[in-house]
């Protein structure tokens, strides 16, 4: 199956997921709020978070109630209302109010994993590398490009198979197709770009 194809097939009816923020910071701290969590919701409360508190010193310096009033409608609100303080005052005190460029000290910083620190190193500074959630591990594993059993394994075998030049753009290119066309529960398959290749398309479209 070739990687070129599928990528072009899926750009013509997918526009890829754009992040709504570009200050490493917002992009940083979104994508932490992200784990676990709708999109749809996540945006909202991210602009809310960053409505009330505009920058970093704001969001060390506030209140715990406060910023969980805020994170309340998102997934484990109380655990990410103190990694985000957390973060703010680690990137203020160590890195003068900046996000590192280093995935390494990236991961060192709390709730923030391999997905999360890939997004912000290729969104932010154009570094790159792929991004795996939950929809690229689905998609990729769906197709038979990997038969993986986590993110981080299927990040590994994309690096292999996937050409350098495509890595910055898989994962907001998947995510969008993940969320409207290759869903988890009932993906449509009638309407789907790739169901004359995809060996996972419904049964009904073989027959």
């Amino acid at each position: 199956m070739d990687i070129d194809e599928i990528i072009e097939r899926i750009e013509k009816v997918i526009e890829p997921h754009r992040i709504p923020f570009r200050e490493p910071w917002k992009v940083l701290i979104s994508t932490v709020l992200s784990q676990r969590a709708k999109d749809e919701t996540t945006g909202m409360v991210s602009e809310n978070l960053f409505r009330r508190y505009p920058d970093l010193r704001s969001i060390a310096e506030a209140k715990l109630d406060d910023l969980e009033d805020i994170l309340r409608p998102i997934g484990f609100y109380r655990e990410k209302a103190r990694r985000i303080r957390e973060i703010a005052r680690i990137l203020l005190k160590n890195y003068g109010g900046n996000v590192p460029d280093s995935k390494e000290l990236l991961m060192n910083l709390p709730g923030v994993g391999t997905k999360t620190a890939n997004i912000v190193l290729s969104v932010c500074f154009d570094q790159d590398y792929i991004a795996v959630d939950t929809h690229v591990h689905r998609i990729t594993n769906r197709l038979g490009l990997v038969k993986t059993k986590t993110p981080e394994q299927t990040e590994k075998e994309l690096m292999n198979i996937v050409d350098r030049k495509h890595w910055k753009k898989l994962n907001s290119l998947l995510v969008e197709f993940g969320k409207n066309i290759c869903t988890p529960l009932r993906p449509k398959c009638v309407i789907c770009p790739l169901n004359d290749i995809c060996p996972s398309a419904s049964l009904s479209l073989k027959k």
